[in-house]
Order: C-alpha cells, then structure tokens, then sequence
C-alpha cells in the first residue's frame, strides 16, 4: 500500500475503477502518511481527516456499486490555503486572516468534490499568494523536495511538498505569476496554469483579479489532464492519446526569457531542446520585443490590483505581515486610476503582437526558471538577495500571465529544472496532448 504514495493520481483511479484499490484504504494510508511525516506541519496548515474519511466512504460505495464519478473518484488530493472549506478555516498563509472560517466551500472545490475527489486538507502558501519563493516567515516554509535548506518555490509551495513527498496524490494551487508552475518545477512535478477565467474564482481568496488562476501540480501530464475536467466538472479530457512530436513546429522565445538563465537551469533547457528536435521536432528561435515592455509595465498592474483587493486588511494591521510582502502589496497604493488603465490597454495591444509573433507555431518554450530554489535562510537575511531571487523566480513563468496564455512546466530531469510550454488562450486540450508528447521525450 506505501506504493500507493508513489503513484500518479490516474494509476490511482485506474486501481480504483478495478477495483484493487478500496478508496477507503487509500485515504487511510495518506493520512497515516501525512501524521508519521517529520515536515508534516510545514507542508499542511490543516488536515481535514473527518472530511476525507466521509468523502472516501462515499467513494467506495459509488465504485462497488459501479457508479463513480469520474476518473479520479476515490482520489485524494490537498488544496492551497487560499480555497475556502465550509467550517473550516481558510487563511491565506497570513495572519491578517487568522481564525477566517467559511461557510461554504469554494467553487472548484465544490465542483471538484461532486467529482469524487476526496480533500486531505490545506497546505501552506507564501502569504496572500505575493512571491513566487515559498517563503512564509509568518506561518510556516514548505520544504523543498531536492534541498532541505532551499525553499520549494511559491505561492503554492505547501501544495508542491505534498505531492513531491507522497502526502497527496496532487495538489490544487493558483497561479497570478508563476504560482503553480515554479513549486512544480523545483519539486519535479507538472504544473498546469489554465487560461484566465476557465476555472471559477469563487470562494478563492483573490491576489491579483485580473490574474489569478486555479490549476493542478501533480506527477504527469495525464493527472494534469484529469484533474482539469475534475476542477470544471466536465466527462471530457484532452485527447492524449498516440501524442507525438514528429512534425511539430515550436517558437523557442528569446526576449527576456533567456536574459541571466543560471548554468544549470540552461544546461537542462537546452539538453531537453535538442532530445525534443533528435524526437522530430523543429525549434525556431523567435524574438518578440514587445514583451520587454509587458514587464516594464508589469509592477504596477500586479501591485495595484493586489493593494485593491487587500488594502482594508493590510492597513488596519500591517504588524502582522512579513515586512517583503507588505513592502511588495503596498507598491500599489500610489498606482493612478488612469494609469492603471492605460497600461491594460497598452498589455492588450502587446498581448495581439504576441499572438502575431508566435502564429503558425504549435507552442513556445522557455527556460522554466532562470535559477535553482534559493536558500531559505539567506532570503529572511539578505534583503537585496530575496529581492533579486523573487524577481528572478516569477520571470520566465509571468509570461503567460501576461499574455493571458495557457501554460505547462514539465519537469526535464535535472533536479529542480523545468521547462516551460504556452499556447493560446482556451487551448488547454491542445496543450495538454503537446505537454504528453514532451513529457515522453523528457522522461
């Protein structure tokens, strides 16, 4: 049954749906696991045991019954602190929100659970969802599955622990930046960031509106594909079958993405550029000079959004934040309505140049992250260092946030270093069955 840890959530469900797996034995096995484990109070802020024993119990009927749900009914995964859990406390990895208790659950979670899924708990996250390090001073700082003295890349950083250390079978995290996809690079993991707006915010404490995006870490591309008709509540997955990579056609970007990419983050990109053209496919380099500018202009549309949403909550008690993200949160308040505007009218406009560049390629690819998970230690005591390594952390992946994309990391099997797949907006299937393709390759 320790295998069960191990295992990608579709084997799971699989073993489920013939029955060698009971859902209630499973449940029990990762909650053992979660209470034995030395980091486990790093890793989950809450474990919602009651819950998850119900939740299986109901599983187990559906499937001796022949009537689950869906492919990963029975399966249980851990949800990013930010997801409200009726009658349970959702707090955001901040003490401005300590004791919230919600009364009903978040909308993904909701549809999720009709789904099947069964809900472990909720794990630690950077505080309000701000940095892309992992870094929570206030509450606790998930480990980093590769280094012990290394943080595991943020804000979902307690959702990427779970899974890398066999506590949850995936994870469900959100993505304003990179927030998905950084924890799931630097813990080996597949991070699927879904196009603004596919998946319901409702009952998801807000970053960034404009932004923010829910999605899955977990071990495969399949997962990744599950776990989204899970969060929409859908019977149709991307088609992953017979993927191949034979006769596909990708922009590999050069503006920005490649400026100060560290030695081992680029050995590993370009390693796994040259298996993926030795597999048949064709890699063009492509510069698109506009998006310099989208990360000129990027600080002010973050920050300002993110002071809308916690300006109330941060100026009544701004004692109880870590001084980095109050720091990085009040960078809005100055920001002019104007301004604000403009500047989303101008991202539009840089997000069609985008779209012209890269037409008639299947995807871009990009370095995942320019560098390897930081030191814990000397982000809380170099403050020049965090600010750097922050920025660093966020940039490749923040592409797609800006451009309003759909976006894959993959792991590429260096320890730590991932690389990164966009596609259009809404084209999470296609993506997804490019995403297989890769992963083939890479693994």
């Amino acid at each position: 049954m320790q295998d069960w840890l191990w295992a990608t959530a579709a084997d799971l469900g699989r073993g489920i749906e013939r029955g060698e797996i009971d859902p209630v034995d499973l449940c029990e096995v990762y909650l053992a696991a979660i209470e034995a484990h030395e980091m486990r109070d790093r890793i989950y802020a809450r474990v919602t045991a009651d819950r998850a024993r119900a939740e299986a119990q109901a599983a187990q009927a559906r499937a001796k019954a022949r009537q689950r749900l869906s492919p990963l009914d029975g399966v249980p995964v851990s949800w990013k602190d930010l997801f409200d859990t009726a009658g349970v406390a959702t707090e955001a990895g901040t003490a401005l929100m300590e004791g919230r208790v919600p009364e009903a659950d978040a909308e993904v979670l909701r549809v999720a659970t009709g789904m099947g899924l069964v809900c472990l708990g909720k794990t630690h996250m950077t505080e309000i969802a701000f940095s892309g390090l992992g870094l929570n001073p206030i509450t606790a700082t998930p480990p980093c599955v590769n280094d012990p003295d290394a943080v595991p890349g943020g804000s979902s950083s307690g959702a990427a622990a779970s899974v890398a250390f066999g506590l949850a079978a995936a994870a469900i995290g959100s993505d304003t930046g990179g927030s998905v996809r950084i924890p799931s690079m630097w813990n080996d993991l597949v991070g699927l960031k879904t196009t603004h707006g596919r998946l319901s915010l409702t009952g998801a404490v807000p970053l960034c509106t404009e932004f923010d995006t829910v999605g899955p870490l977990c071990r495969s591309v399949e997962d990744a594909a599950l776990l989204l008709e899970a969060l929409e509540g859908t019977a149709e997955s991307a088609d992953l079958e017979g993927a191949s990579l034979k006769g596909m056609r990708f922009a590999a970007l050069q503006t920005v993405a490649m400026d100060e990419v560290r030695a081992e983050p680029l050995a590993g990109y370009t390693a796994s550029l040259e298996k993926l053209q030795a597999a048949g496919a064709e890699i063009v380099p492509v510069e698109v000079p506009e998006l310099a500018r989208a990360f000129e202009m990027s600080l002010p549309l973050y920050t300002a959004d993110a002071y809308a949403n916690w300006a109330e909550l941060v100026e009544a008690n701004p004692e109880k934040m870590y001084w980095q993200i109050l720091n990085r949160v009040r960078g809005g308040k100055d920001v002019l309505a104007y301004e604000y505007l403009t500047l989303w009218k101008e991202l539009r406009d840089i997000r069609e140049a985008y779209a012209a560049a890269v037409a008639g390629f299947d995807a871009v690819l990009c370095p995942g992250a320019p560098i390897l998970p930081p030191n814990a230690h000397r982000l809380e005591t170099d403050e020049d260092y965090y600010l750097t390594e922050n920025l660093l952390a966020l940039r490749n992946t923040r592409v797609a946030n800006l451009m309003g994309l759909a976006s894959l990391s993959l792991p590429t099997g260096v320890p730590s270093v991932g690389i990164l797949v966009n596609t259009s907006p809404g084209s999470e299937e296609r993506l997804l069955r490019i995403g297989t393709a890769i992963e083939g390759v890479l693994t």
